[in-house]
């Protein structure tokens, strides 16, 4: 597929110290000790969370450059080759699936953040109204039009095959009472045919971009504290070997920092949730018990002095 980049404003690049551009990035960049991060992201809200965390990156040294993408498939191969040092704009099951099908040898550096996935009106402006014949356009790549069958399965839409799970097609539709008709197409094409099919079913980005409020707009949606969150929390990827490096690190550790988690809840009103995984949780409950430790010790040491000044009475 022809790789296709999106200039970022000249306003984001200067704010933000990001460079966007044909997507070759200088031999020296990829060097485990350069202080130049380069990745692969998708625009919306990859690209401007990233340019957020540029501002943090470039006190500490580093200069975070992004190249912004409309594809799914490109993103992976520059990483694979080389080319750039990490990606961000894809979940897990999506990343083990382009590793088994393509040979590539990506993985997890870091779980940034989880996007809602929803199903938002067409021609029909409720669910309320689904009668015998709709449309529903999914995505039709394979972790993700499961995701959105299983989404269309929860609200009594279709009932899919037992075991289907995240590997479920359209063939493994097994009742079908409203007779929809399922309107596969890439990802990024769902949103256009809004006018033309019934409901469509996107992924969060793709909603952001067609400038949907999850909490305004969508008819249903994964909620945050389903399984999906923690299934398709989307990372920070980069090729086997390199999720250890200095900068790799620094790039994770400041995407999951306090700061972005703000200014992912502020940006994005529930589109768009940090994600807390199982360490981030711990560190969080081990944090509470020293201050509930320190808590109780203030107290007794009180309860001390209060009870030493009684007895000098």
């Amino acid at each position: 597929m022809k790789k296709k980049v999106v200039a970022l404003t000249l306003a984001l690049t200067l704010a933000a110290g990001l460079v966007t551009g044909c997507g070759n990035a200088k031999k020296d960049d990829n060097k485990a000790d350069s202080k130049t991060i380069t990745v692969a992201a998708s625009q919306t809200p990859h690209s401007e969370i990233l340019a957020e965390a540029a501002k943090t990156l470039k006190k500490q040294g580093y200069d975070l450059k992004v190249t912004v993408f409309d594809d799914y498939v490109q993103p992976n191969n520059v990483v694979e080759s080389g080319e750039f040092d990490a990606n961000y704009f894809q979940h897990i099951p999506y990343l083990e699936s382009f590793n088994k099908e393509k040979g590539t040898h990506l993985v997890n550096a870091g779980g940034i953040h989880y996007e809602p996935f929803g199903i938002y009106p067409g021609t029909k402006k409720s669910l309320d109204e689904l009668e015998d014949g709709d449309t529903i356009a999914v995505p039709n790549d394979t972790t993700n039009e499961a995701r959105a069958l299983l989404l269309l399965q929860d609200n009594g839409i279709i009932k899919l095959k037992d075991g289907a799970g995240l590997e479920a097609t359209v063939n493994d539709i097994e009742e079908n009472p409203y007779n929809v008709e399922i309107v596969e197409l890439a990802a990024e094409q769902v949103a256009r045919v809004a006018e033309e099919t019934s409901y469509i079913v996107l992924n969060g980005n793709y909603a952001l971009q067609a400038g949907y409020s999850v909490s305004k707009d969508a008819l249903a949606y994964e909620t945050s504290d389903s399984e999906a969150a923690k299934t398709y929390v989307n990372v920070i990827a980069v090729k086997e070997g390199n999720e250890n490096s200095d900068k790799i690190k620094a790039l994770v550790d400041v995407l999951k920092s306090d700061e972005i988690k703000d200014f992912i809840n502020e940006k994005y009103d529930g589109a768009v949730i940090p994600f807390e995984d199982s360490d981030d949780a711990e560190t969080g409950d081990a944090e509470a018990a020293d201050d509930a430790d320190e808590t109780a010790a203030a107290e007794a040491d009180t309860a001390d002095e209060t009870a030493e000044e009684t007895d000098a009475e």
